[in-house]
């Protein structure tokens, strides 16, 4: 099954429901010419559908191979790569000083859900790659950057992100690998990484790992880490790479999906330690690594709603082909395509509205994070700065979690064919798990979007957007469209039990935590549901207003996920405010 990038469903979830196009002309973006976001995508997509979606099921089938520390991937592999960041694609948002294009994050944002929704073990490595870029951007010493900045925009080498210990997972405090000071200024590390996705690869001749050690003097805990640029190879004063440095893939993941992702285990210290150099202060290493996470976090978000579109797309093109019995009350012979049966139907309108939604949460993250950076005014800035703050962890968990649930519904679509690996919906299944789970587990998503974005100045953040959200409901309410339905008592009903959880929340976050910790996660479940549907009526009373696409398939889709997926919401805020005695009380069904 092929993939196509749903152009036009993209640019109106990030013109109108993102909000770019206003941004753009508030003078938010300087001179940034919006007309040309469109064509950018359309390549984009152009590159996805010919070049790396063919290679997705190669990629799974064939997995990756280790030996004597050196990772080949797929066939393939290394060239689609090198005409990737031949064709300008690693750079779209790069500092423009370093040879990046410049462009709002906001547009490689769109271009992440196309690399993900191709090919998602592809679109890992950039992923990453654009992490390192942001905290050496903003953390590196000019001397850093100038070596390896240009290389890492332009995607000539890639970069890496290594938190994660064999006894520290989410507990990154708990590390154990070892910084020691050297004579000329640079570091020697010694430890164990796992679980390191991309650590080792042929795609490019260097590779450019960011790894979090402690010093032998430092605190205990997160307030003693610090981050350490550690190249695969050194680099000679000519930039080219030189001696190879002492840090080596020692095994490889086998793994349920991403089978062409190389997911490593990195030793360092086998030849007296691996060359590192220091990113920002000494034990100041969390706040450099956050730059890295929260951009990797709205990346993975994007994967989510890129493995969804592509497994609604082959749902979709499988229920047109396949034919199963006949439509009720149809007159005559022969079999009628499964897309004529309701539940079917229902199926792929549930994925379709959900993958929908997701995507136009992660591109008011996108937004809200350029907007932070680009903005003239400080308020602006700080306003913006705030709403992407609150925005990423919902972008990143609800986002993930419609993926998997899309993956889920796309084999249900194709019933048992679906359960076969050469129809391709499994692979997205497996592909989509592993979204929830890396970069801060979903459930870690959830407790800080309870435990510091909400009360984030008096809940100010939550407010301002809940008033924005109140708007829409309002103008969908006026507009007299039959077409909408009950979407505006719908997403009323939603918007106010979301008001009452999180006033809710706030009060027990002082009173009694452990109740607010119980009900993170159907709160950020809760959070996604309105926003998302909110989102989806205002982009639908969008295209009417400018006449974009077809409007009223637009209205259908957001009545769809306001009569069927937001009105979860009432519910979910019983489910937080009414059950935290019984999660708090479980001890007895776990441990007695």
């Amino acid at each position: 099954m092929t993939y196509t990038a749903p152009i036009a469903d993209i640019l109106l979830s990030l013109n109108h429901g993102a909000g770019l196009k206003a941004a753009v002309e508030a003078g938010h973006y300087g001179d940034f010419d919006g007309d040309i976001t469109a064509a950018v995508l359309e390549e984009a997509g152009k590159f996805a559908s010919d070049v790396l979606a063919p290679l997705n099921r190669v990629g799974d089938e064939h997995g990756i191979k280790l030996d004597k520390g050196m990772v080949t991937t797929a066939p393939g592999w290394p060239d689609a790569y090198r005409q990737w960041a031949g064709a300008g694609w690693n750079a779209v948002s790069g500092p423009e000083e370093f040879g990046g294009q410049g462009l709002p994050l906001a547009i490689n944002a769109a271009c992440t859900e196309i690399w993900s929704a191709s090919n998602i073990a592809f679109g890992l490595c950039p992923l990453l790659t654009l992490g390192a870029i942001e905290a050496l951007d903003a953390h590196g010493s000019a001397e850093l950057k100038q070596i390896y900045l240009a290389k890492l925009v332009s995607g000539e080498w890639t970069g890496t992100m290594q938190l994660t210990e064999p006894g520290a997972g989410s507990d990154v405090g708990a590390l154990r690998t070892r910084a020691e000071r050297a004579g000329d200024g640079s570091y020697r590390l010694k430890g164990t990484k796992i679980f390191i996705t991309y650590g080792e690869h042929d795609m490019t001749d260097n590779i450019v790992h960011f790894v979090l050690a402690r010093l032998p003097d430092a605190p205990a805990g997160t307030r003693g880490i610090s981050l350490f640029l550690v190249p695969k190879f050194l680099v000679n004063a000519d930039g080219s790479p030189g001696q190879r440095n002492d840090i080596y893939a020692s095994g490889v993941e086998h793994k349920l999906g991403i089978h062409a992702s190389p997911t490593c285990t990195m030793t360092m210290g086998d030849a007296g330690g691996a060359v590192g150099f220091l990113i920002g202060e000494e034990n100041k290493g969390m706040a450099c690594m956050f730059t890295m996470m929260n951009q990797a976090r709205l990346g993975v978000g994007l994967e989510g709603v890129g493995i969804a579109d592509r497994a609604f797309q082959q749902a979709l093109g499988f229920a047109q082909e396949r034919k199963q019995g006949r439509a009720l009350g149809k007159q005559g012979d022969g079999l009628d395509a499964i897309i004529v049966h309701p539940d079917v139907k229902r199926m792929l309108m549930q994925m379709k509205s959900m993958t929908h939604a997701a995507r136009s949460i992660c591109y008011a993250t996108a937004v809200a994070l350029d907007v932070a950076q680009r903005a003239k005014d400080t308020g602006v800035r700080e306003d913006a700065a705030a709403r992407g703050a609150l925005l990423t962890p919902i972008a990143k968990a609800f986002s993930t979690d419609i993926g998997n649930e899309v993956a889920y519904l796309g084999v249900q679509v194709h019933g048992g064919m679906g359960f076969i690996e050469e129809t391709g919906a499994a692979q997205h299944a497996r592909d989509a798990r592993i979204t929830t789970i890396y970069e801060g587990t979903n459930g870690i998503q959830s407790i800080d979007l309870v435990t510091r974005k909400l009360g984030a100045n008096g809940g100010e953040s939550v407010w301002k957007l809940l008033g924005e959200l109140e708007t829409i409901v309002k103008q969908v309410e006026t507009s007299n469209d039959p077409a909408f339905g009950t979407t505006g008592a719908k997403l009323r009903d939603a918007l106010a039990a979301l008001e009452r959880t999180s006033k809710w929340l706030l009060e027990r976050l002082s009173s009694a935590p452990n109740d607010a910790l119980a009900g993170a996660t159907p709160y950020l479940r809760q959070f996604g549901v309105t926003l998302g549907g909110c989102m989806l009526a205002g982009e639908a009373l969008a295209a009417k207003g400018h006449g974009e696409g077809e409007p009223q398939r637009y209205v259908a889709l957001a009545r769809f996920f306001a009569e069927n997926i937001a009105v979860a919401a009432p519910s979910l805020e019983k489910t937080v405010t009414d059950s935290a005695d019984a999660v708090n009380g479980a001890d007895a069904v776990l441990l007695g």
